[in-house]
């Protein structure tokens, strides 16, 4: 059975911690925009920490993120900035307070990890939303979805199709997915998400080409693109040029690896390492009507 975490009221405790890389600059606005939500912020020791690229060594990373994990007053925790170092705390934190007291935790590109890691072994949802480092540029709706999800007021997406055609269709399931080289990454470990009769949205950044068919052939060589329900496709940006070029877009290699299925995919969707990345809750059911002109993301 899949667990939903209680939504928030204004007056709720939040917490804010970095599990990954340090922050390089302050998150005030950040705080002001939960504040102005009615929410109480609670400042991790990691929030001014550093460690090299990272926001204090592995012990303060996971024992600042163990700590709001076990405290029953927080009821959300939202990582301040992604990068990378999650994957090196992962198996030392203790879920067991949290299995029984589920709480929202927040956040996008190297907290996939801890998103599917979640789901994979708890089936407890989290939300794939802008993270405080991300706040200063993020478009009003961006936010506005965050709060919605984390109040659960309910979010329905329109999103007009980009310069790649979709593959129309309808579809029903649970919502999976996230940053694209994170999810490989938990491929044969206990962090790895079933995607049976899935609803699989990616995203990535920074990657070239080839990487990302790289990555999205493992997938398909593995049974799992072949298992979905649907498949919803975000920004694939400042993808890096090479000497000799690969020949293909992004959108124009996954297209290629999905092409024999027949369920409906999706590309230009608002999500990732863009100003407008909306809320996705991992776990949560939704209906996906993908059109030519338009995608529409309701929730069930």
């Amino acid at each position: 059975m899949i667990k939903q975490p209680a939504y928030l009221k204004k007056g709720d405790k939040i917490a804010i911690v970095c599990p990954a890389k340090k922050l390089p600059r302050s998150i005030a606005y950040a705080i002001s925009v939960f504040e102005a939500w009615g929410l109480e912020v609670v400042i991790g020791k990691t929030v001014h920490a550093a460690h090299h690229q990272f926001a204090g060594d592995d012990t303060l990373r996971a024992q600042d993120l163990q700590t709001f994990l076990d405290d029953l007053e927080i009821k959300a925790i939202i990582a301040g900035r992604g990068g990378y170092g999650t994957i090196r705390i992962i198996d030392n934190l203790d879920f067991t307070t949290f299995k029984a007291h589920p709480k929202w935790i927040i956040g996008f590109s190297d907290i996939t990890i801890l998103l599917s890691h979640l789901f994979a072994q708890f089936n407890i949802q989290s939300i794939h939303a802008q993270m405080p480092y991300t706040f200063d540029t993020a478009t009003p709706e961006s936010l506005e979805s965050l709060r919605r999800a984390l109040f659960g007021e309910g979010f329905n997406y329109e999103c007009p199709s980009g310069g790649f055609p979709n593959r129309p269709g309808n579809a029903e399931g649970v919502l999976i997915g996230g940053n694209l080289t994170l999810l490989v990454m938990t491929q044969g470990s206990v962090s790895e998400m079933d995607y049976t009769d899935k609803i699989l949205f990616l995203e990535d950044v920074g990657e070239h080409e080839y990487s990302i068919d790289r990555m999205m052939r493992m997938l398909k060589r593995s049974g799992k693109l072949a298992k979905l329900k649907g498949l919803i496709i975000g920004a694939f940006n400042e993808v890096e040029a090479e000497a000799i070029p690969f020949g293909s877009s992004p959108e124009e290699a996954i297209w290629d690896i999905v092409k024999e299925y027949d369920y409906p995919v999706c590309f230009n969707f608002p999500t990732g390492h863009i100003d407008d990345n909306r809320a996705m809750v991992v776990g949560m059911t939704i209906r996906l009507s993908v059109g030519n002109q338009k995608t529409e993301f309701i929730l069930s």
